[in-house]
């Protein structure tokens, strides 16, 4: 995701609204702060790589605009996202937990 592409309603901290969540989550590869990696793909498939193992999830927007995951074979979660920027610029998204309030971020490969 460039600056370009960026919505002009994004601000640090902001929401990431539904119709921005693919954009925000498909745009490159995301590296979280314990060095674990996770891809979003916009068919919806998503690989999140721990210590070297990789797991395959599912990821989709629910009716209420919430991001979703699932992984198989019952764990369900959903996450309101917001912009991470630095200078006017996406370097990533934070996900706060709805269920439980914990907050990750994860800030885009370069």
């Amino acid at each position: 995701m460039t600056a370009h592409s960026l919505p002009e309603h994004a601000r640090d901290g902001g929401p990431i609204v539904r119709d921005d969540i693919e954009g925000a989550v498909t745009a490159a590869e995301l590296v979280y702060d314990d060095g674990s990696t996770q891809v979003f793909d916009p068919d919806g498939t998503t690989t999140y790589v721990e210590r070297g193992r990789p797991t395959a999830g599912e990821w989709y927007v629910d009716e209420q605009g919430r991001f979703c995951s699932f992984w198989p074979p019952s764990y369900r979660a959903c996450y309101d996202l917001e912009w991470v920027l630095e200078s006017g610029e996406p370097v990533g998204v934070s996900f706060r937990s709805t269920d439980q309030g914990s907050t990750f971020v994860g800030r885009y490969r370069r």
